[in-house]
């Protein structure tokens, strides 16, 4: 094998809470993840020469050792004494800098793929490992499929996924640095958490509006005052039918989930038109394994 192809997930937060911050700076988290059907394309092909070549299909990405999908190729290059170089092709779908692990993502495809092409039988315990020194969300980009996050993001439980239903994307012409959100949040006595265990025993129970009702997050009281669009876009969802909107990670993209495809649709329209968004998608959830779909408890 001398090329692989190879699907990079987006991911959203179904809900998002800082629990603390810890002495050495990091913060403690406590978050659903869950997969989407947008992805990245990631092409990795071998080459006779040593050394690394990022290539992608946008001109503002960069391609040298500031990419974190370079920096994954270097991290295998290096620990396991790789001869031959690659060359990698990143076709961008994902949003940059927007709150759904774009860049994780692509890291993830890299050390996987890598793993494949050269045969290093690395197992996924041995790739997180390496994957959580480049990234926070590199660990869960690597597992795929839903699962609750702790820690600074390096503990994964895997748990029930969000059952099938649209998912509206919609990123405003405003990029977030998380570093900077994470900076100016400040937690204290009024600091309203999420209630995460609820979103997990919905996710269980099957419940779709269970997940909605509860969905919530905490990086939203940073980046949501900057930069207000965030809000409009969550207004803009919810007028036209989503169950709920909100922010994913620290922004400043955001997501409404629909139970009704005819309304995402047209609701996918009215943000194109409304000009809020630079970039729009509706997409799903990504799950590897398919749970029987059951009723949803509340009908609207």
């Amino acid at each position: 094998m001398d090329t692989i192809r190879l699907k990079a997930r987006a991911k959203i937060n179904l809900g998002l809470d800082v629990v603390r911050r810890r002495e050495d700076g990091y913060h403690e988290v406590k978050m659903v993840m869950q997969m989407l059907r947008l992805y990245d394309q990631i092409d990795i092909e071998k080459t006779q020469e040593s050394g690394i070549l990022v290539r992608s299909n946008l001109s503002f990405l960069p391609t040298d050792e500031r990419n974190i999908a370079y920096k994954a190729a270097k991290v295998m290059i290096d620990q396991f004494g790789l001869e031959q170089g690659v060359i990698i092709r990143i076709e961008k779908h994902i949003p940059v800098a927007a709150g759904m692990a774009g860049g994780s993502t692509d890291c993830a495809a890299v050390l996987y793929g890598m793993n494949k092409l050269f045969g290093l039988r690395l197992n996924q315990k041995k790739l997180r490992e390496l994957g959580v020194k480049l990234g926070a969300d590199v660990p869960y980009c690597l597992m795929r499929q839903t699962a609750l996050s702790e820690g600074i993001g390096e503990i994964l439980t895997p748990i029930s996924p969000l059952q099938d239903c649209p998912i509206l994307i919609a990123k405003p012409s405003v990029s977030v640095s998380t570093r900077h959100v994470y900076e100016h949040l400040k937690l204290d006595e009024q600091t309203m958490h999420p209630d995460i265990d609820g979103i997990v025993t919905a996710l269980a129970d099957g419940d779709l509006y269970g997940v909605t009702d509860r969905m919530a997050n905490v990086l939203e009281t940073v980046t949501v005052p900057e930069h207000p669009v965030i809000d409009e876009i969550k207004k803009q969802m919810m007028a036209s039918g989503a169950v709920n909107a909100l922010m994913s990670g620290s922004g400043p993209t955001v997501f409404g989930i629909f139970d009704d495809e005819e309304k995402a649709k047209k609701a996918c329209e009215d943000m194109k038109a409304s000009g809020l968004a630079r970039q729009i998608y509706l997409t799903r959830p990504f799950n590897q394994k398919i749970k029987d779909t059951r009723k949803n408890k509340r009908k609207r």
